[in-house]
C-alpha cells in the first residue's frame, strides 16, 4: 500500500467518524478531508474547489429552486385540500398520503414535499382523534421512496448519474432510474400503507396548540391597580426586568384585547396583562411592580390572539437558521416582533426558561405575533407551519405556469435535448422570471450545506479513485466474499450502502460508495451500471435512524418518536427493498 493510499484511507476513516458522531454539521465535516487531502498533495490545489462547479452540484441547486417554484404555484395545496377529505380509515389515510408524497418527491425536493404534506397529515390525525405518529413516519418514508423514481428525485441519483460518465458511458438520464426505482417505490408504499404503519409505536406526538397552552404555571393574568409602579411603564420595561424572564403576551384595556403588544405600549392603571413566565419570574414581577394576580385559570389561544394577530404552530426544519440558537439570541421580540409561547420536543413540552432554550431540529414552537410578521419570521428562521395553507384565489394561471416550467425541464433532460444541469438551470431561471420565485426565495430554497458537502466530497471521491484506494477496497470486498456470484456481490454493495446511509448523509454515502462500486465491477469484469444502481437505491434507503435523512429528522418532533422507533418499520422495509431491487436491477441493467 502506498503512502497516498494510506493517507486517503485515514482521511476516509476520520470523515466517517465525524459524520457518525455528529459533533459538527455535515458540510463542515466534508471540508475537513478536502483541505487535508489538498495539503497532502492528493488533490492539486488548482482543482480543490472544482467540485463546486460539478454538474451534479449545479443540478441539485437548480432542482431545489424549481421545487420552490412548484410549491409557489399552488399545486400541492390543491392536492392537500383533496387529501384532507379522506375518510377516517387509517389504512386508507396512510396509503393516500404516502402515495401522494412519493409522487411529488419524484419531481421535487423530497424534504419540501414532506413539509407541504405534514400539515394535512396532522389535521387528519387530529380529526381522527389519533396521534400523528401513525401518519408522519410513513409520510417521511414515502418521500424517500419517491425520490428513487427519477434522476432529480434525490441528490444521490444525480451524483450516480455523473459517476457513470467516468466509466466512458453517457450519464444516466431522467427516467433511467424509473424501471428499478418505480418498482421499489410501489412495493415500499404498499408495505408502508398496509403493514408498516402498524409496526410504529403509538407515541403521544404533538396534539396541538391547546395542549401546548395548557401551562397554568407559566401563563397568568395580572391587573394593574391604582398606584402600581407598572402604570406608566412600557411593555419592554417590564420584559427587560429579571433578565427577560417575563413576557407580556396580551393587554386587555377598556374591554379591547391588544395581542402581542408593541414594546413601546405604555401600561395604564386598570389594564389586565396576560404574562408568561415561571413562578419565580411572576413573583418578582408582583413584588417589583405591585401588579395583582387575578386568575390562575387555564388560558386559551383565543385570549392571545386578535384581529391581525395569530398564534401558530411551527416545526423547526433540518437546516433552519434557528437551530442551536435561543429565542434570546435570535431576538424574536426585538427583531421580528413575535413571542415564543411554548416549545415542545418529541411530544413533551419543555419547562425551562423559553428565552434560554436552544431550538433543535423537529422542535414544535408555538408563536404569537402579527400574522404577516409571523409568516416572514418563520420563513427567515426556517420554521415550517403546522397548519394548512389557504389556496389563493385566481392562481390557476400560476399553477399552469409552474407545471409548464417543470414539464419543460423534465422533457428537455429526458430526451437529451439539453444536459440535465442546463435544463433545470433554465427551469430555475424561468421560475424567477415568471414570478413564482423571488430572488430571495431562490437563494433561500437552495440547501447550501448539501451544496458545500457535494462540492467538497466530489474531489475527495476522485482522489479515492485516482490513488487506487477504491480499487484496494473493491479487491478486498471481492476477496472477503470468497468468490461469490456477481449478483451476491451486488447485494453486498446495496446493503453496505444502505448501512452507510443510515449513519451519514445520503449524498455523502453515494460519493463514497460510487467509486468503490465501479472498482468492484471492473474487478469482476462486468458492467458497472447495476452496481451504480445498487448504490443509488441504497443511498436513498435510510430507514433505520432519524439521522440518515432530513425527512426522518423532520417528523421526529411532531410524531413524538424516539431514536429506536425507526427500525421497527425501517428494518423490514429495507429487507423488502433488497429482495425487490436486486431482481429489478438485474433485469433492467444486466451484468
Amino acid at each position: 500500500m502506498t503512502t497516498d493510499q494510506t493517507i486517503i484511507f485515514a482521511l476516509l476513516g476520520l470523515t466517517l467518524f465525524l459524520f457518525v458522531t455528529g459533533r459538527w454539521r455535515y458540510d463542515v465535516v466534508a471540508l475537513v478531508p478536502l483541505v487535508l487531502a489538498t495539503l497532502f498533495g492528493l488533490i492539486p490545489a488548482d482543482e480543490a474547489f472544482a467540485g463546486f462547479g460539478h454538474p451534479a452540484v449545479i443540478t441539485v441547486a437548480a432542482v431545489l429552486v424549481v421545487s420552490r417554484g412548484l410549491q409557489g404555484s399552488g399545486m400541492v395545496e390543491l392536492l392537500a385540500r383533496w387529501l384532507a377529505k379522506a375518510g377516517a380509515n387509517p389504512t386508507i389515510q396512510v396509503l393516500l398520503m404516502t402515495s401522494v408524497v412519493a409522487f411529488l418527491s419524484a419531481f421535487m425536493n423530497n424534504v419540501g414535499a414532506l413539509a407541504l404534506m405534514m400539515p394535512v397529515a396532522i389535521r387528519l390525525a387530529r380529526e381522527s382523534n389519533r396521534s400523528p405518529s401513525y401518519l408522519l413516519m410513513p409520510l417521511a418514508f414515502g418521500s424517500l421512496l419517491g425520490g428513487l423514481v427519477t434522476l432529480t428525485g434525490t441528490p444521490p441519483n444525480i451524483i450516480i448519474a455523473t459517476y457513470r460518465a467516468q466509466t466512458g458511458a453517457d450519464p444516466f438520464r431522467m427516467f433511467d432510474f424509473t424501471p428499478v426505482g418505480l418498482g421499489v417505490a410501489v412495493v415500499g408504499v404498499l408495505f408502508v400503507g398496509l403493514i408498516g404503519w402498524r409496526l410504529t409505536p403509538a407515541r403521544k406526538g404533538q396534539a396541538g396548540a391547546e395542549e401546548l397552552l395548557n401551562v397554568q404555571d407559566y401563563m397568568t393574568e395580572v391587573s394593574v391597580p391604582e398606584g402600581s409602579q407598572a402604570a406608566g411603564m412600557l411593555v419592554q420595561d417590564i420584559e427587560d426586568g429579571d433578565n427577560g424572564a417575563t413576557r407580556v403576551l396580551s393587554v386587555i384595556r377598556d374591554q379591547r384585547r391588544l395581542a402581542a403588544p408593541s414594546g413601546f405600549l405604555s401600561i395604564r392603571e386598570g389594564d389586565v396583562l396576560i404574562v408568561q413566565g415561571d413562578s419565580d419570574a411572576l413573583q418578582n414581577l408582583i413584588e417589583s411592580t405591585g401588579v395583582e394576580l387575578i386568575t390562575d385559570e387555564h388560558l386559551s389561544s383565543e385570549q392571545l390572539s386578535s384581529e391581525g394577530v395569530s398564534v401558530v404552530e411551527a416545526v423547526v426544519a433540518p437546516r433552519a437558521s434557528a437551530v442551536g440558537r435561543s429565542a434570546q439570541r435570535l431576538r424574536l421580540r426585538g427583531r421580528y416582533g413575535i413571542n415564543l409561547l411554548a416549545l415542545a420536543r418529541q411530544g413533551a413540552r419543555l419547562h425551562d426558561r423559553l428565552s434560554e432554550l436552544e431550538f433543535a431540529v423537529g422542535d414544535i414552537a408555538l408563536l404569537q405575533g402579527p400574522s404577516d410578521l409571523v409568516a416572514d419570521a418563520m420563513a427567515d428562521l426556517g420554521l415550517l407551519p403546522l397548519a394548512e395553507r389557504e389556496v389563493r384565489l385566481g392562481q390557476q394561471r400560476r399553477l399552469l405556469t409552474g407545471l409548464a416550467v417543470v414539464v419543460g425541464a423534465v422533457v428537455a433532460a429526458a430526451t437529451g435535448l439539453l444536459e440535465i444541469q442546463i435544463a433545470f438551470l433554465l427551469g430555475a431561471m424561468a421560475m424567477v422570471f415568471v414570478g413564482l420565485v423571488s430572488l430571495r426565495e431562490a437563494y433561500q430554497s437552495v440547501d447550501w450545506p448539501i451544496i458545500v458537502l457535494l462540492g467538497a466530497l466530489i474531489p475527495v471521491g476522485g482522489a479515492l479513485e485516482s490513488t487506487g484506494a477504491a480499487q484496494i477496497l473493491a479487491d478486498g470486498l471481492v476477496s472477503i466474499s470468497g468468490g461469490l456470484q456477481p449478483w451476491l456481490l451486488l447485494t453486498v454493495v446495496l446493503v453496505g450502502t444502505m448501512f452507510l446511509s443510515d449513519l451519514v448523509n445520503n449524498a455523502a454515502a453515494a460519493v463514497i460508495m460510487a467509486p468503490i462500486a465501479i472498482s468492484v465491477a471492473l474487478g469482476l469484469g462486468v458492467s458497472s451500471d447495476p452496481f451504480l444502481m445498487a448504490v443509488a437505491i441504497g443511498a436513498s434507503s435510510a430507514f433505520l435512524t432519524p439521522i440518515g435523512h432530513q425527512s426522518n429528522t423532520l417528523v421526529m418532533g411532531p410524531g413524538g418518536y424516539l431514536f429506536r422507533d425507526y427500525w421497527r418499520m425501517g428494518l423490514p422495509l429495507e429487507i423488502l427493498i433488497v429482495v425487490v431491487a436486486i431482481p429489478l436491477i438485474l433485469v433492467a441493467w444486466p451484468l
